[in-house]
């Protein structure tokens, strides 16, 4: 449960993140709705990573939950460059793959967030050690399965976006 401002903010902003990015995996691309919805994933996926950095709960310092908002703020920044920058070679497919990326680490981080709360449901042992386990074994499945939709989804924007 957020304990202040920021933590409000920031839940917020990822409650609208999950929304649009699983709206814009399930959807067409390229469409008005698209944009449109891409558009608030991307204010509200930005919103998500500058209130991370102000959240220091954990270690009251910069930790590995830090290191993964650097990484999902690169991915973020990388998938929208090329709808912006047109030095790709192919930055539909650039765009597709790195925001993929960007929605998938947004579900790691969620059920990251979930996982951690286990400890408290379940009065199980709440160590560091236990609570990085966690993380490690929610974000590593929910990675791994992204990493297989996104295998089969290359294909097909390869197909349809190649050119």
């Amino acid at each position: 449960m957020p304990h202040d401002i920021i933590g409000w903010i920031h839940t917020i902003a990822a409650i609208i993140a999950l929304i649009t990015g699983s709206m814009i995996l399930a959807k067409a691309k390229g469409t008005f709705q698209h944009k449109i919805t891409g558009r608030i994933y991307g204010v509200s996926m930005l919103i998500v990573c500058i209130t991370a950095f102000m959240i220091y709960r954990v270690h009251h310092t910069f930790g590995v939950l830090h290191v993964f908002a650097v990484v999902s703020t690169i991915t973020l920044v990388l998938g929208m460059l090329p709808m912006y920058l047109k030095v790709y070679k192919k930055p539909r497919i650039v765009h597709l793959s790195w925001m993929y990326w960007s929605v998938i680490g947004l579900y790691c981080a969620f059920a990251a967030e979930i996982f951690t709360r286990l400890p408290l449901i379940f009065d199980l042992p709440n160590t560091y050690g236990f609570f990085y386990m966690l993380v490690g074994l929610s974000a590593g499945a929910v990675g791994m399965i992204g990493s297989y939709f996104f295998k089969r989804k290359q294909k097909v924007w390869e197909t349809r976006f190649g050119t």
